[in-house]
């Protein structure tokens, strides 16, 4: 089984290297993908993303284990939806359930009034980043839910108001999944608290479907 480490929007795959750490000492190798470095110079959109990031699923000799962080949660649920017989679970962590469309637009403000040095650490320009938020406004998330069969976890941090709303609804509409909190932690659990998601993504990953 592969196990892929999916970051969120405003990170990169080193924003796993932490987790990465604690799960190899229970015996869980990785990979974590770079989802702009994907993108491979095409024009940056949610759906040239996933067609970028399905590709190099479906290139993996065996099933996936998929561990997505909000925009990779989204992309999990898709290719999960779209791709069943290729993914074995899914964990989901921060991921929304809608796309919270005022939220988008006041960081949308933000993003356009940082520097643009600060886009350079995930490895995309401004605007390729701001065209990527904006191509995400009028995403379904909760669409097609139940097409999802493979076991599924997902995860949120006990800070995340946010997307503490969106795990129990993802829990109450995909089938047979698990819903915990991660203490200790904020939307980006992989950075808040690496070593507890460890445990509880080893142990999801350690039982055989």
């Amino acid at each position: 089984m592969i196990n892929i480490l999916i970051h969120g929007l405003g990170q990169n795959k080193e924003s796993w290297e932490k987790t990465s750490i604690y799960l190899k000492i229970n015996d869980i190798e990785t990979i974590s993908v770079n989802l702009f470095e994907m993108m491979n110079n095409t024009f940056v959109s949610y759906e040239n993303l996933y067609k970028a990031f399905s590709a190099f699923c479906n290139l993996q000799k065996e099933k996936v284990n998929l561990c997505g962080l909000s925009l990779g949660g989204i992309l999990a649920l898709d290719f999960a939806k779209e791709y069943p017989e290729k993914v074995n679970s899914i964990i989901l962590i921060g991921t929304p359930y809608r796309i919270p469309k005022v939220l988008f637009k006041i960081q949308n403000l933000i993003f356009s009034m940082m520097p643009k040095k600060t886009f350079k650490k995930i490895g995309c320009s401004k605007k390729e980043f701001i065209a990527l938020v904006r191509s995400m406004n009028n995403l379904n998330i909760a669409k097609d839910l139940d097409k999802i069969k493979c076991r599924s976890l997902i995860l949120c941090g006990v800070k995340d108001k946010v997307n503490l709303k969106s795990a129990k609804l993802l829990k109450n509409k995909i089938k047979n999944s698990e819903y915990k909190t991660i203490s200790h932690s904020s939307h980006e659990v992989n950075i808040d608290n690496p070593q507890m998601l460890s445990e509880v993504v080893s142990s999801f990953w350690k039982i055989k479907s």
